[in-house]
């Protein structure tokens, strides 16, 4: 049976918006409070689907939140009708305003973890919606994702969702952006790797000093046991503090696997030596052959890998065996990453091409190629009983940009997420989604 790893990514929502929220994102907070392009940045992501798909690779998509969210800012007590709480948030709290028009729910890499069926105990796909609970505007986001998730993987046969970990500090999880896995085949057992950045309960682990780490170890051990993965299946690694309080918030900043290949930067990783033989070691037990491409720091910084996102990129396997990456085109504009990246290719090593996409609207936001999907591993049965109207086709793709050209704006402000009209739009825009995607129903509006 033919297996795939099929890309879901994140459609991009109708607020849009640079609120510069997320400390410790370096990109985030610099382009804080410019002016955005919604429409732009809904379309740029559209099209990266659209190249993935004729390339033919599967590609599915996955719908935004609603925003603003009126129900968290009603919980901190704000009341009236929709319009006179998002007035009244603008007047007394602008920064909670901000926070419940958040656009990081586009970055779906963040939204779960998922475990292929060759992997888990009972034999089906697993999903746990990550709690985000590091930051408060990522935090209300996991009750939505995981009724879209339900909505997009609704067959219990084959797809098992758990609930979000326990929104305390000692179970921060921050989904697939700190999770990767290898295998020899999608459709075989694999190595799940699990990346932390500190450990809530044991002090042996150092921790970084100026930006938070946002997973857990703790975290990650609870999501291997909800999804009922066997320890030698399994590999945990510390991220190296020294680089989150260099901006790496999570390790798709600093690393990107795929199949049997881990893609990474030398500075990434505490005990790498050890880490990499235990890769090495249990991916041949299932039958792999695990390998390793290190990019030194002599040929590209860590701040160089934050500014270009070289490692936010896609690594996708070819039919011939070999390798491709998706970068962002901010990695052709530094000289140093698009000299490696040549010099990479051309040496006749597992990754051959680099393909480059204008995703300008996403990255002033914090969030590159590898941001915008999520990963999911899938044999031609389970691939078969996902929602077909959340897999990218051509009628969709011209549905899904129609749809964006007729509800988006092409530009916001700050000022532009206290006009109440901005929440029917997005409303309006959801609910027709919702029918194109064939999703049901999954916002609150809807719901309630």
């Amino acid at each position: 049976m033919k297996s795939y790893e099929v890309n879901f990514d994140g459609l991009v929502g109708p607020t849009h918006n640079y609120g510069g929220l997320s400390y410790g994102n370096v990109a985030s907070q610099s382009n804080s409070q410019q002016s955005s392009n919604p429409k732009e940045a809904a379309l740029q992501g559209l099209a990266k689907m659209k190249a993935l798909m004729e390339m033919g690779f599967q590609q599915g998509v996955l719908a935004p939140q609603e925003r603003p969210d009126v129900a968290a800012l009603r919980r901190l007590g704000f009341s009236g009708t929709d319009a006179q709480v998002i007035e009244r948030a603008a007047k007394e709290a602008m920064p909670l305003l901000v926070a419940s028009c958040s656009a990081s729910s586009m970055w779906v890499a963040n939204a779960a973890t998922v475990s292929p069926s060759a992997d888990t105990a009972d034999g089906r796909v697993h999903f746990t919606a990550a709690n985000l609970n590091c930051k408060y505007h990522r935090s209300i986001e996991h009750p939505t994702t995981s009724r879209v998730l339900g909505a997009m993987f609704a067959n219990q046969q084959h797809f098992a969702h758990h609930a979000a970990l326990p929104a305390v500090a000692q179970f921060g999880d921050e989904g697939a952006a700190n999770h990767t896995r290898f295998c020899r085949e999608y459709g075989e057992a694999g190595v799940e790797f699990f990346v932390f950045g500190r450990s809530a309960f044991d002090n042996r682990f150092p921790a970084p000093q100026k930006y938070p780490a946002r997973q857990t170890l703790e975290a990650s051990q609870a999501v291997a046991r909800l999804h009922g993965l066997r320890d030698e299946g399994v590999v945990y690694a510390q991220q190296n503090p020294n680089v989150i309080d260099q901006g790496v918030f999570h390790n798709d900043v600093i690393a990107v696997g795929n199949g049997e290949v881990l893609f990474y930067h030398e500075d990434a990783f505490l005990d790498t030596d050890s880490m990499l033989a235990e890769l090495q070691s249990k991916l041949a037990k299932a039958g792999g052959n695990f390998q390793s491409v290190c990019v030194p720091r002599s040929a590209v910084t860590v701040d160089d890998a934050v500014r270009s996102y070289l490692f936010n990129s896609q690594l996708l396997s070819r039919p011939d065996g070999s390798m491709l990456l998706i970068v962002p085109q901010e990695c052709q504009a530094n000289e140093r990453v698009w000299t490696y990246l040549q010099e990479l290719t051309s040496s006749g090593g597992l990754i051959r091409e680099v393909k480059v996409f204008d995703l300008k609207q996403s990255m002033q936001n914090g969030g590159g190629p590898a941001c915008l999907r999520l990963r999911v591993a899938l044999n031609e049965t389970e691939l078969a009983a996902v929602n077909p109207g959340v897999i990218m086709t051509p009628p969709l793709y011209g549905s899904l940009t129609a749809w964006v050209e007729k509800h988006y704006r092409d530009r916001l402000s700050e000022t532009d997420l206290a006009d109440p009209q901005l929440l029917l739009e997005c409303r309006t825009a959801l609910d027709e989604l919702t029918q194109i995607l064939k999703l049901g129903a999954v916002y609150p509006f809807q719901i309630n």
